[in-house]
């Protein structure tokens, strides 16, 4: 059974109060100062190799407070990778990776600077939710109530009590989430939290995503699933076999590998056709008698139509997605990819 997801207005994650000290007990509150330094990812010319192979080759690049940034890449990219040397779990060959200009691993008391999800898995099976983030929460000197508000906050705390191998990947998505909100973090680092959500989930984790930005926090998101990262990353960061291939907005990052298609469907479909051939544009045969111009913008091929007195039953503009822009940039660096299958 699904376990339904509250969707909070205004702030999107509740703040824990003054009486929970900062890291290093300088006393400012969680809000006003105490992570204002904690706020960018940096890694420059950051490489890692596993023998002969170079997972992350000579990566730089930088993760901005106020936005979401996509991180994308085909299987083998380095992604994982990447995550690992930021957050200090892997040594890199050489460069760096900093949080607010410190490794990871100088941090005090990280949690509260830093949240992280990489493993949905990584929560002993035998504890429950509860005191799988009572745990974190001691080692990190936060409140128990905190934990109370992360179960609320992620729509598991009808299951507080159940042991974690009880629970579905969705659900422990949803602890892994916690976890790496228990904090109140200004940094996060999140690989695939949409994996294993309902829809209700995914919208809701959207949503959540969007909220954290707005509170001017840095957000770093790995994810395949390129629909659902247009819908809300701002920025976007692209590996391809260890290597940086774009470092930009995701609207730019559209714009740049598209090329603008009209779709036309009209009773003249002969006529037209040779209209748009004598015009210099090449009308191609679509589905259902449809037309597609490759190139071309409506406010071009409607006029033009009018001009020559040709009803038109359909005439709009193709948008281009970031899935084919994609594609089209990680088509020659992609190490892992499956045959099309072949007709009998």
């Amino acid at each position: 059974m699904g376990v339904m997801i509250p969707v909070r207005h205004g702030s999107c994650l509740p703040h824990v109060g003054e009486d929970f000290p900062s890291a290093g007990g300088s006393g400012r509150s969680p809000v006003n100062g105490r992570l204002d330094t904690m706020t960018a990812i940096e890694v420059k010319d950051l490489s890692k190799a596993y023998g002969e192979v170079h997972a992350v080759d000579r990566l730089t690049f930088s993760v901005r407070p106020g936005q979401v940034t996509g991180f994308l890449g085909p299987n083998g990219a380095g992604k994982s990778t990447t995550m690992r040397l930021i957050l200090g779990l892997d040594r890199p060959t050489s460069g760096t990776a900093t949080i607010g200009g410190r490794p990871f691993t100088q941090l005090d008391e990280p949690l509260r600077h830093v949240g992280a999800l990489l493993d949905a898995q990584a929560p002993h099976g035998s504890r429950t939710a509860r005191s799988h983030l009572l745990a974190l929460a001691a080692s990190n000197r936060i409140p128990d109530r905190r934990v109370d508000e992360v179960l609320e906050l992620t729509g598991i705390a009808k299951a507080t009590s159940r042991r974690v191998t009880t629970f579905s990947l969705g659900m422990r998505q949803r602890l892994g989430i916690a976890a790496a909100l228990l904090g109140d973090p200004r940094v996060l680092l999140l690989d695939e939290p949409s994996n294993g959500l309902d829809p209700e989930g995914i919208i809701w984790i959207r949503e959540l995503l969007r909220g954290l930005a707005k509170e001017n926090r840095t957000v770093l998101v790995s994810s395949h699933l390129m629909g659902e990262t247009a819908s809300f990353a701002d920025h976007l960061i692209v590996l391809g076999k260890g290597r940086l291939l774009a470092d930009t907005s995701t609207k730019d990052f559209i714009a740049a590998r598209a090329t603008p298609r009209v779709r036309v469907r009209t009773t003249e479909p002969a006529r037209l056709r040779e209209v748009l051939v004598r015009h210099g544009h090449a009308p191609v045969e679509a589905e259902g008698g449809r037309l597609l111009i490759d190139g071309a913008e409506v406010d071009v091929i409607g006029p033009l139509a009018a001009r020559e007195g040709i009803v038109l039953l359909e005439l709009a503009a193709e948008e281009a997605t970031l899935e084919q822009a994609y594609l089209d940039l990680t088509a020659s660096a992609t190490e892992f990819s499956a045959r099309a299958p072949q007709e009998a």
